[in-house]
Parts: structure tokens; sequence; C-alpha cells
């Protein structure tokens, strides 16, 4: 069959690519044309057909379309560029889905769609980390990535073209073992029920040919063996790096407003059989590729807490006001305690109405995106 992928030099579209080659489809990409993702074409020669262009650009899209028979769109603007340029990501995430249906729609034969989107649109799920599909879409406050996909999967559904959308857990890859700054946004009580990107295009393949998942959506993780605890989860990944249990200090992580969960895959796994790493084939992956470096690591222990400790926006918060409180006086610091014990009902009623407003600012935000 002939496939176009977007995002195919991400991490999902790698993987993806690398499957449908493997099974003889006619494989055709959609890329920026930059230094990076040039030198990635060069290690696939002429086993892809390239079209370097923009997804912002009708045009692009349109040749990018012809003559296919099933697009899977990965390509997005994600965390933490997403939150940082909401508009950019309202460009591509929104914008480039626009032009993707627009090209199907004005096709005689029109190709599927398989979309990815992602856990993101559910929003902090700390007290009930049990994920069904149909649950409410409750992006947590900020996430305007979470917004933009939710937006992308509504027009998607409007467009009355053949579709199929895939709602994506956190995806592990042994080629992505750089510690973003995004780790410190997740709560160390947060449930992570991880995938590992080969499983996931191999699941992407797999629902070309499957007749039953039209018109639907779906989640895929890893399934009951790939399930944790983000605090166990990079406890165990600093073990095997070769800095130690605890390395990081828990007020470092925020206390809400992030996402992930556990996610029901009954019916992903039933029709797509893709669930074949465990969250122990991950970290032993992870061990092999670090090997003896992990031997050389604890002397340079400090240095990498520092650095990391620098990205942590909840750790400067911290440090912050820890100074504020150390630079009063023994008596000072009773009367503060003082002052805040009378007034608390007043403080605390503040800081809800705080709160309040701060949730409406974001509400009106995202309704904004999502009615443009």
């Amino acid at each position: 069959m002939n496939i176009l992928v977007t995002g195919a030099f991400g991490n999902v579209g790698l993987s993806t690519i690398d499957e449908l080659i493997k099974r003889n489809h006619k494989v055709r990409i959609i890329e920026i044309y930059n230094k990076n993702n040039r030198k990635i074409a060069k290690k696939y020669k002429s086993n892809l057909e390239i079209i370097w262009g923009d997804l912002r650009n009708y045009d692009d899209v349109k040749k990018a379309v012809e003559g296919q028979d099933v697009v899977i769109h990965l390509a997005a603007i994600i965390p933490p560029l997403a939150d940082t340029n909401p508009d950019l990501a309202e460009a591509v995430n929104i914008g480039g889905t626009s032009n993707i249906i627009n090209a199907i729609k004005k096709k005689k034969s029109k190709p599927k769609l398989i979309f990815t989107s992602s856990i993101a649109v559910y929003g902090d799920r700390l007290e009930n980390p049990l994920i069904k599909v149909g649950d409410p879409l409750k992006p947590s406050r900020g996430d305007y990535y979470a917004l933009t996909k939710i937006r992308a999967e509504n027009l998607i559904r409007e467009s009355g073209i053949r579709f199929s959308i895939f709602r994506l857990t956190y995806i592990t890859s042994i080629k992505k073992l750089k510690m973003d700054p995004l780790m410190f946004h997740m709560p160390l009580d947060t449930c992570i029920e991880i995938c590992d990107t080969k499983d996931v295009g191999y699941a992407l393949v797999n629902a070309i040919e499957c007749d039953e998942l039209w018109g639907k959506t779906f989640l895929i993780a890893g399934g009951e063996q790939c399930r944790t605890t983000y605090k166990e989860y990079l406890n165990n990944m600093m073990e095997i790096f070769g800095l130690g249990r605890n390395f990081l200090p828990e007020h470092a992580f925020e206390q809400k407003d992030f996402h992930c969960g556990f996610m029901d895959t009954k019916k992903s796994q039933q029709l797509l059989t893709y669930q074949r790493h465990t969250l122990t084939d991950y970290y032993n992956e992870v061990r092999k590729k670090i090997g003896s470096k992990k031997y050389f690591m604890p002397m340079a222990k400090w240095a990498v807490r520092l650095n990391l400790l620098k990205r942590s926006y909840a750790y400067r918060r911290f440090k912050f006001f820890k100074k504020k409180t150390g630079a009063f006086t023994v008596s000072e610091n009773k009367l503060i305690r003082k002052i805040i014990s009378n007034n608390f009902k007043k403080i605390d009623t503040l800081e809800d109405k705080i709160r309040n407003l701060e949730n409406l600012i974001e509400e009106l935000q995202g309704k904004i995106i999502l009615e443009r």
C-alpha cells in the first residue's frame, strides 16, 4: 500500500516507518528540511520517498497526500515548546491537521487517516489513575498541547473522512534517554504505563488493514507489565545510570496539574496485538545501552544533580521561599507564624479566590484555542 507518514523522523515516526518498510509498503514522508532531518534521511536512501515541506503549507500537504492509500499523521509540536509557544503549536497541530483533512477531502479516491493524539487530553489523574477511552477530556492547567490535540480530534471527527484516533501513553525509546526539564512537571505519585516506541509503530502499521477500528478512538499503552509509579520509575532509571536511588529531592517535582495514568487497552490490544515489550525489558535495554558508563557517573554525580535541579521550577521556588524564611530572626518568625495563624481563614479564602481566577483564565484561554 502507499502510505504517507508525517512526523516520520520523530520518536514514534522512526519506529513506524521501519515497520512499514519491513512489510514492503511504499512509504512517503513529509518533513521539514533541516540539518538533522537530512542526516536521518541518508540512512534510508531509496527506502523512502521524501517530500521536503511544511504541514502549515497547504500546497506541500496536497502534494504529499496525492496517490496515497493511508495517511499516518504523527507530526506535532510537543511540550515544553507547545506550552511556551502556543501559536506555533496551534499552527502545526491544528492548522497542519486541517490541511491534511482538506487535502484528503479533495481526492476522488480518499485515503484513510490514522491520527495520534495523547493521554494528555485526560489531564491530572492522580486521584483516579485508571483511564478509559470515554472518560471526560480535562487537560491540566496550562497544557496547550492537550488543547490542540482535542481540537485536532474534533476536526477529524467532523470532517466526514475515514479515520482512526489513537491516544498514546508515555512512550519510551532507547534512542531517547536525554533528561528533559519536563520530567519535573510530573508529580512523583503519578501512575504511569509506558509503551515501547517499537510497539507503537507496530500497532499503527497493524491498524492499516484492520476494518474494525475506522471511525473509532483507542488507547495505546504497554499493558499491566508496563505499569509503575513515576517515583519508582525515576529511582530505577537513576540507579541504572549510576546515580543512585532518591537522587533528586521530592520538592523538585510539582504536586499536581500534569497527566498520565493506567490505560484500559483491552480493545486496542485485542485488535492490534502490539504489546510485546515490558517495563523490565526497557530497563534491561537501558542497562545495555549505558554499559560501563554507569561506573564513571558517581564522579560527576554532584554536577549532574546541580544541572538537573537548575531546570526545576518547583525546586527554584522552594529555594526562594526557604531563603526568604531564613532571612528573619527567631522572634520575627514567631510573629509571622502568629499573624498567619490568626488570619489563616482569610488567607485560605484569598488563595481559593486566586486559584479560581487562575482556573477561569485557563478555561477562557482553552476555549479560545478550541474555538478557532
